[in-house]
């Protein structure tokens, strides 16, 4: 499920910052924490992924299975 989320800009005297805010279901479903540092990895134009520095301990452990047959 997609969170639309508006860019934001702030312009003060001698700089220019971007917000983009984090909608509070995907905070709680990410358990974000805060002063968390997180890294912005530019895919293309179209595509930035949000990567967490530190990664959390995943209750979910994934497994490959082979499922070639002999």
């Amino acid at each position: 499920m997609g969170h639309p989320t508006k860019i934001q800009l702030i312009n003060r005297k001698s700089s220019q910052q971007w917000y983009v805010n984090i909608p509070h279901a995907v905070a709680e479903a990410l358990e974000l924490d805060r002063g968390e540092i997180w890294e912005w990895i530019i895919e293309d134009k179209d595509q930035m992924v949000l990567r967490r520095q530190i990664p959390s301990d995943s209750p979910i452990k994934k497994k490959r299975h082979n499922t070639m047959e002999d």
